[in-house]
């Protein structure tokens, strides 16, 4: 028999087209769900649109993206635990075990002060895992070949620094922080229950290169989880915004999810 790791597609991997085109695209392709990015996007920001588009497509929503990008700071609401709280909210509505969370921003030290705390009441209240995600660092250049890592997070670009119940592994965050996404994966251990898997190659910028295009350990990831008897969920986050046509990114995404399938189901004894 094979372990089969659930594969979801992220709505932000058919940016700039809608929500409604990554439900569509996500069943043509064969994925088993989709995760829900929450951000400008008037149709992500609609739950009743959303479970519309799910019962249609007959793709579950596995896990709802909090609004929590820069661009997405007044979504829903400008206060970030409203908008936590409704993702939750969002999450049950739609059926998802996971909400995917990104670390408070320095400026938000209200919100930092209790964000261990807001997540594990809002776990044990709902039972949905809200995991945290690794971030990168920005480099400002100073000249002469010189730059400086400036992190806009806190405390940190690492959320294992704080300690939370769950998280989430983002491959192409870790290749943009210089990050070893293996031994991120041990310092996440059990917490460890949903990956975002895509490619980069080490520049510092946040890439979303379809995996086995770039530098990161992907294929021993998969292989490592399904060894592992991971439970979570993984879900493709690919950029295809240079897709020259609909054909174009339909092929991007189908290669991803052939390469996800090919090191994720690996035979288990019954």
């Amino acid at each position: 028999m094979t372990a089969r790791i659930p594969v979801g597609l992220s709505t932000a991997s058919v940016y700039p087209q809608p929500a409604g085109a990554a439900f569509e695209m996500a069943a043509e392709l064969g994925f088993d769900g989709v995760e829900l990015m929450v951000w400008a996007d008037p149709v992500s920001q609609d739950i009743r649109a959303i479970d519309r588009l799910s019962n249609r497509s007959g793709m579950p929503v596995l896990a709802v993206h909090a609004p929590c990008l820069l661009i997405s700071q007044r979504v829903w609401s400008p206060d970030p635990v409203e908008r936590l709280r409704r993702s939750v909210r969002a999450a049950g509505d739609l059926g998802a075990r996971t909400v995917v969370l990104h670390p408070p921003f320095r400026w938000q030290r209200r919100y930092a002060d209790g964000f261990q705390s807001l997540i594990a009441e809002l776990e044990d209240a709902s039972g949905i895992d809200i995991a945290v995600e690794n971030m990168f660092p920005v480099r400002r250049p100073l000249g002469r070949g010189r730059s400086v890592e400036v992190s806009a997070f806190r405390p940190s670009i690492d959320p294992t620094d704080v300690g939370h119940a769950h998280y989430t592994l983002d491959l192409s965050h870790a290749a943009a922080a210089h990050v070893d996404a293996i031994e991120l994966a041990k310092r996440m251990g059990d917490g460890l229950t949903h990956i975002h898997l895509a490619d980069g190659s080490g520049a510092p910028k946040d890439e979303h290169l379809v995996p086995g295009r770039g530098s990161q350990p992907c294929a021993e990831l998969c292989e490592t989880l399904a060894r592992g008897g991971f439970d979570g969920q993984v879900v493709l986050e690919i950029n295809t915004r240079r897709a020259g046509s609909p054909d174009a990114r339909a092929e991007m995404l189908a290669e991803a999810l052939l390469f996800s399938r090919l090191h994720l189901d690996w035979p288990v004894e019954a």
